[in-house]
């Protein structure tokens, strides 16, 4: 069937040819760790345990930067377990640079590869995993099948499984149902999720609902290291109101421009590095980081085109909205972040990827949805007592919801059959 499936693979490949290739040009993507895409570490080849070695070594899988950002406080729970080697894969080019800067001091990280059955079994004689975490979903059909050949127990940890995604994949359930199936445990975010899983073919004995570890992932705290730098740096005025508008998308730069207020100052933070230059087009006089030079008296518009830095840009606003979401073809990004520092946030009205997330925020009042942002940011502005009681509602959510990290690294713990540990479904 692996065959198959490389055939398959390499004819979708070649007929869409044209628009992945124009694609690759016109972003730069092009440059990226070839060979790892195809089964060879990009970061150094986890190194041999030897024969008798008592250790286990447990591989972990996040596609983009998002997944990866999402999994620190696992991994930090998991450094803990003594006998116990991590392994850190991404496939993206921001998230394998992202995972590199947070993971590579002390654990391998290596490129994911694409899903064809000589670069995926390449890779896992090369990783050598007693089992495998696969971060929110990405159950592709010939690693599921390799890591079955294998008998490696594989994991869906923080699962989720939306309505869009639901209706895509029973359009090929003969073709992804069989890697469903050969789900070790799959730890998800909602019941709905857990219905799709079980729907889709995971036998409904390894599916279980541990709420989502983005609550964990949001650090409680008022100011960040390294924000005044990145304010002085900048030119920010610190005098003067800052509305920091995080993963945005094209489309909505000249929709928060004319939201801004004239006497407040705006950055934008864009979800992609290819979506920098769009903010240029509608604000060309708006100041990159990247110049690495402070802007003149006077600066309104700020460009943060750097990944990893958005919290701290976050920690310097007196009010922060959440991209992705005032245009109905995408469906919002992650708003706990600015929350959790204690920012009176605003989001647009489509936010379909985080729909349990914001009922929890919107019923205890935590957060502003409007798909006109002008008004809610001048409201913000002006009344700093609203703003204060909706920045702590929406803290109060995130510190309720917290605990699902633990849940999450002890069922890891249990495939691994270490101590110290519940075992899934416990």
């Amino acid at each position: 069937m692996g065959i198959g499936r490389d055939i398959l693979y390499g004819a979708g490949a070649l007929v869409t040819s044209p628009l992945w290739g124009i694609s690759l040009l016109r972003t730069g993507k092009w440059r990226t760790d070839w060979a790892g895409r195809f089964g060879k570490a990009a970061c150094g080849v986890a190194p041999d345990r030897g024969e008798q070695s008592t250790r286990k070594r447990l591989l972990i899988y996040g596609v983009s930067v998002g997944e990866v950002n999402l999994v620190r406080n696992l991994v930090a729970e998991l450094e803990q377990v003594e006998g116990l080697e991590l392994v850190i894969a991404a496939s993206t080019n921001t998230g394998f640079a992202r995972a590199t800067a947070l993971y590579a001091d002390r654990h391998a990280v290596l490129r994911f590869p694409y899903d064809f059955s000589f670069a995926v079994n390449r890779f896992l004689d090369a990783v050598k995993p007693d089992a495998v975490a696969l971060v929110e979903l990405e159950l592709w059909p010939n690693f599921m099948d390799a890591c079955a050949e294998r008998d490696l127990p594989v994991a869906v940890v923080n699962g989720r499984l939306t309505a869009r995604s639901f209706k895509g994949y029973r359009k090929i359930r003969r073709l992804i149902g069989p890697a469903f199936a050969k789900v070790s445990f799959a730890a998800v975010q909602t019941a709905d999720y857990a219905e799709r899983f079980i729907a889709l073919g995971t036998p409904e004995d390894r599916v279980q609902v541990f709420d989502t570890m983005k609550w964990d992932t949001a650090v409680v705290e008022d100011t960040v290291a390294g924000a005044e730098q990145l304010a002085e740096e900048l030119g920010i005025d610190r005098s003067k109101p800052l509305v920091v508008a995080g993963s945005t998308a094209p489309g909505e730069e000249q929709l928060l421009l004319d939201a801004c207020p004239p006497d407040a100052q705006l950055l934008i933070a864009p979800r992609k590095p290819e979506w920098f230059d769009d903010v240029i087009k509608a604000a060309p006089d708006a100041v990159r980081r990247t110049a690495k030079q402070p802007a003149p008296d006077g600066q309104r518009v700020f460009l943060l085109d750097t990944i990893g830095e958005l919290r701290m840009a976050y920690s310097l606003a007196d009010v922060c909205v959440v991209g992705r979401s005032f245009t109905g073809e995408l469906y919002g990004s992650d708003m706990m972040e600015p929350i959790a520092l204690g920012k009176p946030t605003i989001i647009g009205p489509h936010f379909s990827d985080f729909a349990d997330t914001m009922k929890a925020l919107t019923d205890a009042g935590g957060i502003v949805v409007s798909d006109r942002p002008s008004d809610a940011i001048a409201e913000l502005l002006k009344n700093k007592t609203m703003a204060a009681e909706l920045a702590d509602a929406g803290r109060a959510v995130i510190l309720s919801r917290q605990g699902s990290t633990k849940r999450h690294a002890d069922m890891l713990l249990g495939l691994l059959q270490l101590e110290s540990q519940t075992t899934p479904g416990h």
